[in-house]
C-alpha cells in the first residue's frame, strides 16, 4: 500500500457510495438487513465510516428490538464516546439526506465491496513485494502463502446473500436429482470403477479426503492405479497422480501391463512375444487418449505438492487427485518436530486442499507392524491419529496369505498339495483381497472382497470375471 501511495495515487474507494450505504441503513431496517450480509467494517475506506458501521452492527446486537435511526444511533455513539470519531452529529445527520433511494442499498454496498477488494489486492501485492526482497524468507513459502491468500480473496469476492435455502426450493432440487439418478443409474461423486465400492460410497465426493492403508506389498499403489486408470483412461475424467515412491515411467509400465494384459515381469525384462507387442501398442493408443497427469517428484515438499495440485486444477481441471504416499511427503518442518506432528501437518493440509480445490484427494498410507498377519483397523494407521481424524473415508486392504503360482507362500514354503487352483480372470490368477471400508463419515462401513492380479499388478471386481476390464 505504501508503494502505491508513494506513487501519488490514492487507494481505490468511493466516498459517495459509502455515504449512501450508511444513509440507507439509517433510514431503512430492510436496507440494514441486506447490507449487513454484504459488507464488513473493514470494507469502508474512511475510518469514520468504519466506526459508524461497526457501531450500527453493535447496536443491533445489543438492542435488536429497537429501530436503528438517526436518533438512536447518535445517542448510542455518544454513550460509547464514539460520536466525534464518526465526524460528529452534523456529519451523521447529513448522511441520510444524501441517499437517492434506499431501494438501491445493495447496489451501493457492492460498489463499496468492490473497492475494498481492490485495496486488499494492493495490500497483498505490497506484502508480496516486501517478502520477495526479504532473503530470509524461503521463496517456496512466499509463493504458497501468496497463492493461498489470493485464493482466499477470490473466494470472498462474492456477496453473502445466499446463506440459506428455503425447504420448498431445496426439496424440489433434491427430488429432481433423485429422479435423474433413478432414470440414468448415476451416482454422485467420482466413480472408482469398482462396483461394490461405488455402491457403498456413492463414489468419491468433492472435498473428501480419502485414505487407503495397507501393509507393504499388499497392493496400495496397484489399487490406486487401478482406480486412476478406470477414471482417467476409460472414462477420460481428468485425474492427477502424485508419486513420491515410483517414477512416472514405472507407473506407466504398470498401466501398460494391466491394459495390454501382458505379464509385468515380461515387460520389465523386455522378453516380449509378438502378440505382446501388438497388445501393448493397442493399449498405448487407449492410454494416449486418456487424461492422466503424473507428478513423480521424490521426497516432494508439501508446499510444492499444493502448488502443483492447484496448477493441475487450474490448467487441466482435474476432478480427483491420488497421492502415493503420505509418509514420503516432506512437510519442511523443523528437525526437532516429532514425526507424528509432521504427519498431522500433512494430513490437515491435504484435507484443506481437498476443500479448496473441491475435489476428492486419495492419499495412500502404510499401517503399523501391529497389523502384520491380521486385518488392520483404524488404530493401525501409521505415525499419526490425525490421519484417521481428518479422513472422510478410510479404506484398508488385507490378504491372509500371498501365494504365488507354484503353490508356495511368500516365504517359499511348500503349500498344501490339496490346495485348489487359484481362481483366474481372463487367464490370470486372482488373489482374494479384503477391502475394508473402516470409516465413512457420511455413509456405511463394511467389507467387500476384490481380486488382485499380481502378474498384471491390478485389482478387479471378482463379480466381473466374465466381462472385460
Amino acid at each position: 500500500m505504501a508503494s502505491y501511495l508513494s506513487a501519488g495515487r490514492i487507494p481505490p474507494h468511493n466516498d459517495d457510495a459509502e455515504r449512501a450505504v450508511l444513509g440507507a441503513v439509517l433510514l431503512s431496517s430492510t436496507a440494514f438487513s441486506e447490507v449487513s450480509e454484504v459488507l464488513r467494517k473493514d470494507d469502508f475506506y474512511k475510518p469514520g465510516h468504519q466506526v459508524l458501521f461497526d457501531a450500527i452492527l453493535a447496536f443491533h446486537q445489543e438492542h435488536s428490538s429497537q429501530t436503528i435511526d438517526l436518533i438512536t444511533i447518535t445517542d448510542y455513539l455518544r454513550s460509547k464516546n464514539l460520536l466525534d470519531l464518526t465526524g460528529g452529529m452534523a456529519y451523521v445527520a447529513s448522511l441520510t439526506s444524501d441517499v437517492p433511494t434506499t431501494s438501491n442499498a445493495v447496489y451501493y454496498a457492492n460498489i463499496v465491496r468492490s473497492h475494498s477488494l481492490r485495496r486488499a489486492l494492493l495490500e497483498l501485492s505490497g506484502k508480496l513485494q516486501e517478502e520477495i526482497f526479504d532473503e530470509s524468507q524461503e521463496i517456496a513459502n512466499v509463493l504458497d502463502e501468496s497463492e493461498r491468500k489470493l485464493s482466499d480473496l477470490q473466494a470472498s469476492s462474492g456477496t453473502f446473500t445466499e446463506k440459506y435455502q428455503e425447504s420448498s426450493i431445496l426439496v424440489n432440487k433434491t427430488v429432481d436429482r433423485l429422479m435423474e439418478r433413478a432414470k440414468h443409474g448415476n451416482i454422485d461423486g467420482v466413480k472408482t470403477g469398482f462396483i461394490q465400492l461405488d455402491e457403498m460410497t456413492g463414489g468419491f465426493q468433492p472435498a473428501e479426503f480419502i485414505v487407503i492403508g495397507a501393509r507393504p506389498s499388499v497392493g496400495k499403489t496397484a489399487f490406486a492405479i487401478s482406480m486412476a486408470v478406470d477414471i482417467a483412461i476409460k472414462r477420460k475424467i481428468p485425474t492427477g497422480f502424485f508419486s513420491a515412491e515410483m517414477t512416472s515411467m514405472a507407473i506407466m509400465e504398470r498401466i501398460l501391463a494391466a491394459e495390454a494384459r501382458v505379464d509385468s515381469k515380461r515387460i520389465r525384462s523386455a522378453i516380449l512375444r509378438s502378440q505382446d507387442m501388438v497388445n501393448i501398442v493397442d493399449a498405448a493408443s487407449r492410454i494416449y487418449e486418456g487424461k492422466l497427469y503424473i507428478q513423480d517428484t521424490p521426497n516432494i515438499k508439501l508446499l510444492d505438492l499444493r502448488s502443483q495440485a492447484r496448477r493441475m486444477k487450474r490448467e487441466k481441471d482435474i476432478k480427483i487427485l491420488f497421492i502415493d504416499y503420505i509418509s514420503l511427503i516432506n512437510p519442511e518442518s523443523k528437525a526437532n518436530v516429532p514425526r507424528h506432528e509432521q504427519v498431522a501437518e500433512i494430513s490437515r493440509s491435504l484435507k484443506s486442499l481437498s476443500r479448496e480445490l473441491q475435489i476428492p484427494i486419495v492419499a495412500l498410507s502404510q499401517v503399523s507392524r501391529d497389523a502384520e498377519g491380521k486385518e488392520p483397523n483404524l488404530a493401525n494407521l501409521r505415525e499419526s491419529g490425525s490421519v484417521e481424524q481428518d479422513a472422510d473415508v478410510v479404506i484398508l486392504l488385507h490378504r491372509d496369505r500371498l501365494a504365488d503360482l507354484s503353490g508356495n507362500d511368500k516365504e517359499g514354503r511348500n503349500g498344501n498339495s490339496n490346495q485348489q487352483a487359484p481362481q483366474t480372470i481372463q487367464g490370470f490368477p486372482v488373489q482374494e483381497t479384503k477391502v475394508i471400508l473402516a470409516k465413512q463419515r457420511n455413509g456405511e462401513t463394511g467389507v467387500i472382497t476384490m481380486g488382485f492380479q499380481n502378474q498384471l499388478v491390478r485389482f478387479v471386481d471378482i463379480e466381473r470375471s466374465s466381462g472385460s476390464y
